[in-house]
């Protein structure tokens, strides 16, 4: 007579994430099938990792599916695209209705909606969960985004919550369902987007410190570690306060030898497209992207230093403590106007696609767990949790005074990196951005003049209360048809 099922969901894919999500879990005291196309990936893992756990080996999809209780719960941890798709495919006529497939990778975002309605049709129930923290995070608490198909959400939660990040004196888990079809994926892009800003930021405060101050690579990691106990308390200042302190086995900085040519998996890009797509101005998460791309531009960047001519840099010659508290200022403004940002474009894309999104519960999900982890996150849900219909997080009164008490510095700052030579994009972005919210009167009134003096695109005037556009005949023989009447 066969045994009953006993694992409680499987996991497919058993690279780092996988298997620490499954250890995770083992831990937690829920059985995991393990299953990896390659099968000596699952012995090798049975017989080293999860050797006297409770966890269960499976040596095809037939047999992992064996293996579960019902509703059947497979989590897919594989890489984003074709491979999702293939064990979908291969999955769907072992599972029956109301069973349930989880795709826990990087997946963009208009793929999860497009399987959600697929499976739907075949009453499978899909999420699509963002999974942030890597490796540590993954073993040990990370912040997972689940959305999908709402019905899968009772039977995941009790999992879920519980190999998350806790938060807070209640312990509240970083995980809670983010809305339908591919919101949870977009949330987790969005996330992505603002751990590359919050990289780019840093980053640009580490060339200020090294090359307009001359600090050493132990100042500027004592800097940092300062910096990490108050507002920028996060993991990222953390972990760039160790790579700046870290000596290489000759006793020098191990940093000044990697190569100055950064890298990108894909989703800082999709962000800015879905924000180009929406008409969403994510300045600075944009331009951190566009930093990473001119970064991988090495040899022809080395090229251009011996032809092109830029101000001499001397170097900074004031106060370095006040200069250093100015960084510090702009760093934390800069940031501020980076979130503001990234929840500016989910606020769209909730509009876009009808998903209802708690943006407080969300900044709770990226408190823990994530890379982008970090103190500044509960005054976002704070913001949020008092008024929960807020249009952006400048308008908010602890926000807008935290600016008001950065502003001069992060201006100093950015006017000395331009006389000095020092790129700062994602600082000067920031800033220009901030300067064009706050602007009642913009000149964009010029821009609609000329669309309509050379495509007679049309304007609207500003006491115009009713939608009405004009166009003007502005050379004195061009006609009075706008473009807007063409009815070809």
């Amino acid at each position: 007579m066969p045994q009953a099922p006993t694992a409680d969901i499987a996991l497919i894919g058993l690279a780092v994430m996988g298997q620490n999500i499954i250890l995770n879990m083992n831990d937690h005291g829920f059985v995991v099938c393990a299953y990896n196309r390659t099968v000596s990936k699952v012995d090798d893992f049975m017989n080293n990792e999860a050797k006297g756990t409770m966890i269960i080996g499976a040596r095809s999809l037939e047999e992992m599916v064996g293996h579960l209780k019902r509703p059947r719960r497979v989590m897919m941890l594989v890489k984003a695209g074709a491979a999702v798709d293939a064990f979908i495919e291969k999955l769907v006529p072992l599972l029956e209705k109301g069973d349930i497939i989880i795709d826990g990778g990087n997946s963009e975002y208009l793929d999860t909606n497009r399987r959600c309605k697929h499976l739907a049709e075949k009453g499978i129930l899909f999420v699509g969960s963002g999974v942030s923290g890597g490796e540590e995070g993954a073993r040990y608490g990370p912040s997972i985004m689940p959305g999908g198909n709402e019905h899968a959400w009772k039977h995941i939660k009790p999992i879920f919550q519980a190999i998350s990040a806790k938060v807070g004196a209640a312990n509240e888990p970083c995980c809670d369902w983010v809305g339908n079809e591919g919101a949870g994926h977009y949330v987790k892009m969005v996330h992505n987007g603002i751990e590359y800003g919050d990289m780019q930021l840093i980053c640009e405060a580490y060339s200020l410190m090294k090359d307009a101050l001359g600090l050493s690579h132990d100042e500027m990691a004592d800097i940092m570690k300062e910096w990490n106990k108050g507002d920028l308390d996060s993991f990222l200042c953390e972990i760039s306060a160790d790579i700046l302190a870290y000596k290489d086995t000759d006793g020098t900085p191990l940093l000044e030898k990697i190569k100055d040519s950064a890298g990108q998996k894909g989703t800082g890009k999709w962000t800015g497209i879905s924000a180009l797509d929406m008409g969403v101005p994510l300045t600075l998460i944009s331009e951190a992207v566009f930093a990473r791309c001119l970064s991988s531009l090495k040899d022809l960047r080395i090229h251009a230093s011996e032809q092109l001519t830029g101000p001499p840099n001397h170097g900074y010659h004031g106060e370095k403590k006040h200069f250093i508290k100015a960084i510090e200022q702009a760093l934390y403004a800069s940031k501020i106007i980076s979130y503001a940002q990234g929840f500016m474009l989910m606020r769209a894309a909730a509009k876009e696609f009808n998903w209802t999104l708690n943006y407080g519960g969300i900044a709770l999900m990226w408190r823990g767990g994530c890379i982008i982890r970090s103190r500044f996150l509960g005054n976002i849900k704070q913001a949020y949790d008092k008024n929960s219909e807020l249009e952006n997080l400048l308008l908010d009164d602890y926000f807008r005074a935290e600016i008001a008490k950065c502003q001069n510095g992060w201006r100093t700052v950015i006017s000395e990196a331009v006389k000095l030579g020092i790129p700062v994009p994602a600082f000067s972005s920031a800033l220009a951005f901030y300067d064009g919210f706050r602007s009642a009167k913009l000149p964009a009134n010029l821009i609609q003049a000329q669309r309509d003096y050379f495509g007679a695109h049309t304007y609207q005037l500003l006491d115009d209360c009713c939608g009405k556009f004009h166009h003007t005949d502005w050379t004195g023989h061009g006609g009075r048809v706008s473009s807007t009447t063409y009815n070809a």
